[in-house]
């Protein structure tokens, strides 16, 4: 139940994070930016970014997130005592998949935001709305089903990876899980367990492999069906803001 319940939060947590990054990266690049060799350099950047191991954005949470950031927390918010921030926790590891996961959000959205009917931005135009009003009250809500499906494949591929979970606070066995009763209720400093890193240690780092095996059979297929529980509950949710949007248009 920690690993289950580990995986469910660090995925929560990378999908709040990358979602608003993503949509209003591709908000900027596709609605603001002048277009030229810069923004092609910024594409070209960030179609590569998806090809990079993921190990090495491991090795950047670990040196930014955990290193410099909860560095300057604790110095600031917790002088003269014991690392709080300055270690792998699951808020770290969220946004170091958020940002492994980041560029298949922003690639979907902008598809999604070049995809809205010319004529409906022109017509928000022409009736005296602003940019930014026609971006949000046109754009943005006939953009949602392509920014879910964004979503969907950045938690398919988020809540898999093991390797930079290993390095920005997974662990194999947590005394206290990252959510709890006591104030402030969401421990974002707190180690976590997670299926990934359970099917490997016990795979792959037990002393008896084979006798292991049912138990990672059993770990492999609980990740699979949290997975395809959480694309299957971002899918509905995409099916019903398209039928809606679609329905208001007539």
């Amino acid at each position: 139940f920690p690993a289950i319940f580990g995986t469910f939060v660090m995925t929560l947590l990378m999908s709040m994070a990358v979602v608003p990054f993503g949509v209003l990266a591709a908000i900027y690049l596709r609605e603001y930016a002048k277009q030229g060799p810069l923004v092609r350099a910024v594409r070209i950047a960030i179609n590569n970014l998806a090809g990079v191991p993921s190990i090495v954005f491991g090795i950047f949470g670990l040196a930014f997130f955990i290193y410099f950031v909860g560095g300057l927390v604790d110095d600031h918010f917790f002088p003269g005592r014991d690392p709080v921030f300055r270690q792998g926790g699951v808020l770290w590891a969220a946004l170091t998949l958020a940002l492994l996961t980041l560029p298949v959000v922003i690639v979907a959205t902008e598809e999604a935001i070049a995809a809205v009917p010319r004529g409906m931005r022109e017509g928000s135009l022409a009736l005296g709305a602003s940019k930014w009003q026609t971006i949000q009250r046109i754009v943005l809500p006939a953009s949602v089903p392509g920014i879910l499906t964004g979503l969907i494949l950045a938690m398919a591929r988020g809540a898999g990876e093991v390797a930079p979970l290993m390095i920005t606070g997974v662990v194999k066995l947590a005394p206290e899980l990252p959510v709890d009763g006591h104030a402030p209720f969401l421990h974002l400093s707190r180690s976590f367990m997670h299926l990934g890193f359970h099917i490997y240690d016990v795979g792959f780092q037990s002393p008896n492999s084979e006798a292991a095996k049912p138990m990672v059979y059993t770990t492999t297929l609980l990740l699979i069906l949290l997975i395809a529980l959480l694309n299957v509950s971002a899918i509905y949710i995409r099916y019903r803001l398209k039928k809606r949007f679609v329905g208001a248009q007539f």
